[in-house]
């Protein structure tokens, strides 16, 4: 009998599991804000996550042979000092922005599926966080807020294949502003595309681009990167810019949301 109800036990757990799994799967497929029911859950599944998980997970670490422990250590230890320096890094961004509040946040989790188009973060409406707020880590512009729950936020990356996510953005070429469209990334290339800039202008590599301030959406300013390569439009009416960014979209630990002060 006791056996039974342990094993009925362990069901639940693991039903349940899968059921959070499957509601955040499904939340993050579709392109659309939260609804009440899914920001519920997904608050159950962001603190499920955060408190039920982790003993799981220490436990398995605890099972390594004795002789690799060290190593794994050393790992631990480099990967706690990586972090801690980049939120060093996140934290002087508040004396920087002067015209925002910036809202300092820790990445969650991130669907393997969708690795470059979506991250959850850990901090929500209780926040103050709302959708559209631009994003940023030291190395430039991530993204926006698409989602929002009461504990947690969705980041869209820059680097999404949502083709209705555009940036208005400006490509510095001798002090003047081209303005052009963020809408895309290169995976093999690993660099992000920037498109309709007028073929006359004479862009060069290395020249830098940043938001525009068009549209209200993200502040101006905001550093995104330097020109790599550029090459035409099927219709030889404008060009296409290749652009590298300063950051790992493979490495992100910690970022920084933007707020306007009221």
């Amino acid at each position: 009998m006791y056996g039974k109800k342990k094993i009925n036990k362990k069901l639940v757990i693991v039903i349940t599991t899968v059921i959070l799994i499957l509601l955040v799967a499904f939340s993050t497929i579709l392109s659309r804000t939260y609804t009440p029911v899914e920001s519920f859950f997904k608050d159950i599944a962001v603190s499920f996550n955060k408190v039920i998980m982790y003993p799981f997970t220490a436990f398995s670490s605890g099972k390594e042979k004795q002789n690799e422990s060290y190593l794994i250590q050393k790992n631990v230890n480099a990967s706690l000092e990586k972090e801690i320096a980049e939120l060093k890094e996140a934290l002087d961004l508040n004396r920087t922005l002067t015209e925002y509040s910036v809202e300092n946040a820790t990445i969650l989790s991130r669907n393997k599926s969708y690795w470059f188009n979506t991250i959850t973060l850990d901090k929500g409406k209780k926040d103050g966080i709302k959708e559209n707020m631009a994003v940023i880590t030291k190395n430039g512009l991530l993204g926006k807020i698409s989602k929002v729950s009461n504990n947690s936020s969705e980041l869209k990356l820059i680097t999404s294949d949502d083709v209705n996510f555009k940036v208005s953005v400006a490509v510095k070429v001798n002090d003047t502003d081209n303005y052009a469209i963020l809408n895309g990334y290169d995976k093999k290339k690993g660099l992000i595309k920037v498109s309709s800039i007028d073929k006359s202008v004479n862009v060069k590599k290395g020249d830098i681009v940043v938001t525009s301030g068009l549209g209200e959406l993200f502040p101006a300013g905001i550093y995104i990167g330097t020109v790599e390569s550029e090459e035409m439009d099927k219709y030889d009416l404008s060009k296409i810019l290749y652009i590298k960014t300063k950051q790992d979209f493979n490495d992100i630990h910690y970022v920084s949301i933007l707020k306007e002060k009221k």
